[in-house]
């Protein structure tokens, strides 16, 4: 491919809405440019990229079996509102009503239509298991698309569905989609852990995300070094440090004159947050609820969630209503009388805190677990770095990362909902035990340029870099011996499979040498005419940027071995 044919439109300045490296190198180099807010064009060099990934998806899905379809991205609303994620889903679905008046959506992901589909074709256990998938765009009204291609409105996403008659069939499915990921994200070139994560939307008992560490993720994993737990944070369990004060402390007033938050009082009083205790009120559907924590935690909304149903945090008057007393000074003692439900993490159960005395501009010392409150025990805590592996006890370490990909056992959910059943060798009706898998191929080349870049611009991964070989020749203009040497490399390597980009434009070496590094190939072959005068030319490594001085002829052989150039 000639340079000067394609459409690669480098600029020097870095974007000014670009916050993501990924983000901002894809728009200098060329790669995407943005249409509006959550979409974007993919150039030539975006989309081979992203065609390369998809080659690599294909090959690892038809691997174990999965057969590739293709669904609509226009969809019916029926199966979504049989389902039941019609009325649970609410902005982020783009909805319209066709020409007749029926009620459509656009596809944000496919479990509904593939159930559908699955309803009508399988009718027996012998068709089981069955795993399709396909390679389609999908779209969701983010509230903040950012970050370049990470968070979009439009996107490619791989998705797979498995298909089997029992529990055990699926956990085979959901482990041979294990397997596949992990390949698949090394064959990318990317750092990656499998954590536990959320079900999320999607349903089902559990479910899996693969991240790709990076200071630009949106998410943060937990990790254990020891035994090799990992999980989002949605998730995560941990022990934190144990008390440090012990439960001798007198019981005892403390005046703390407008001093509210646990920041202020334990600036007040010239006590760590960890010796206080957090209470929020908050409102459930089944009623008030007192969320206590220790004061250096965070609440951690979903694990409450999952205990109590939606929630919201009760205002300065709701406060004052339910307890009687003003914000900021709430204790969890003496509410017996108001029958409110107290709900505390597990490590206040030891050692003495310091807490709201249940009347204004009072604190309360020496406060201590089952003495003076009873509450029901359950982990509600974010779990923070330092604290301990829940498995192994080891101290935890906190990691940003992107999502690359998720996978759901999603059991009968959509099946049971959409009567996708099979006759079982009884002949009796069961559902279809289901399993979902999502890979997003933008956010691997995203993930890739987060993971491998320099101040010089990109460095792709091989497997999905949008050439094999850049072959740059300097001062072609003027020398035709240099000239015909890189056409001659450029139709060798084209003639043994070797995908090569050839920058024939008539420019200073240095422009041509930038743009080589910014555009990220990972090899470039550089002919000059004074490495020509000694039958030689220059095969440059783009991550090491050492040169091996070799002659033409043995180009091919050099990019086929594969080797890092040091």
């Amino acid at each position: 491919m000639r340079f000067s044919r394609m459409l690669i439109p480098t600029v020097r300045e870095t974007p000014s809405e670009a916050t993501a490296e990924s983000h901002k190198l894809m728009q200098r180099a060329g790669y995407v440019r943005q249409l509006a807010a959550g979409l974007y064009i993919y150039l030539p060099l975006g989309w081979r990229v992203i065609s390369r990934i998809n080659r690599i998806l294909r090959q690892e899905m038809d691997a174990i079996g999965a057969q590739e379809v293709s669904m609509p991205v226009l969809q019916p609303a029926e199966q979504w509102q049989q389902s039941g994620r019609w009325y649970d889903i609410k902005e982020e679905m783009f909805r319209l009503k066709d020409r007749g008046g029926r009620d459509m959506c656009l596809g944000m992901t496919h479990e509904e239509m593939m159930t559908w589909l699955a309803s009508r074709e399988i009718r027996s256990y012998r068709q089981l298991p069955q795993i399709w998938y396909q390679i389609q765009t999908k779209l969701r009204d983010e509230p903040r698309p950012k970050s370049g291609i990470l968070r979009t409105r439009e996107f490619l996403m791989k998705d797979s569905y498995s298909f089997d008659a029992s529990v055990e069939g699926l956990r085979e499915s959901y482990k041979l989609h294990e397997d596949a990921y992990h390949r698949i994200f090394t064959r990318c070139g990317l750092k990656f852990h499998q954590v536990e994560s959320d079900t999320g939307m999607m349903g089902g008992a559990v479910a899996h995300e693969f991240m790709a560490p990076s200071p630009s993720g949106e998410d943060d994993i937990v990790l254990c070094a020891a035994c090799g737990y990992q999980a989002n944070v949605e998730v995560a369990g941990s022990v934190p440090s144990a008390a440090r004060y012990g439960e001798d402390a007198p019981l005892e007033d403390v005046h703390t004159p407008e001093k509210r938050t646990v920041e202020e009082v334990s600036r007040f009083l010239k006590e760590p947050p960890e010796r206080f205790i957090k209470s929020i009120l908050l409102l459930a559907g089944e009623g008030p609820v007192l969320a206590l924590l220790r004061g250096d935690q965070q609440l951690h909304e979903k694990k409450l969630q999952r205990l109590i149903g939606p929630f919201r945090a009760a205002g300065k008057p709701e406060v004052k209503d339910v307890l009687g007393v003003e914000a900021g000074f709430i204790g969890p003692m003496d509410h017996e009388d108001i029958h409110i439900k107290i709900i505390a993490d597990p490590v206040l159960k030891t050692g003495s805190y310091i807490t709201g005395a249940n009347k204004p501009h009072y604190h309360k010392r020496g406060v201590r677990a089952q003495v003076h409150f009873q509450a029901a025990w359950h982990d509600i805590h974010v779990a923070a770095a330092g604290d301990g592996c829940p498995r192994c006890g080891a101290p935890l370490a906190i990691e940003k990362a992107i999502e690359i990909a998720n996978i759901f056992q999603l059991g009968t959910k959509y099946s049971a909902a959409l009567n996708a059943v099979f006759l079982n060798e009884s002949g009796a009706e069961e559902p279809i035990i289901m399993g979902s898998y999502g890979i997003g191929p933008a956010r691997i080349a995203a993930a890739a340029i987060e993971q491998n870049h320099d101040r010089d611009g990109i460095i792709w991964p091989e497997a999905i870099a949008p050439f094999d070989v850049e072959i740059v020749p300097l001062g072609a203009g003027d020398s035709p011996e240099v000239e015909s040497a890189a056409w001659d490399l450029y139709r060798e390597l084209d003639k043994n499979g070797i995908e090569a980009i050839i920058d024939d434009r008539d420019l200073r070496a240095g422009v041509k040498l930038k743009d080589a590094d910014l555009i990220g190939i990972p090899k470039q072959i550089i002919v000059g005419q004074r490495n020509l005068n000694e039958g030689l030319v220059e095969l440059k490594g783009r991550r090491t940027k050492e040169c091996l001085r070799i002659r033409p002829g043995e180009a091919l052989d050099a990019l086929r071995a594969g080797k890092e150039i040091d």
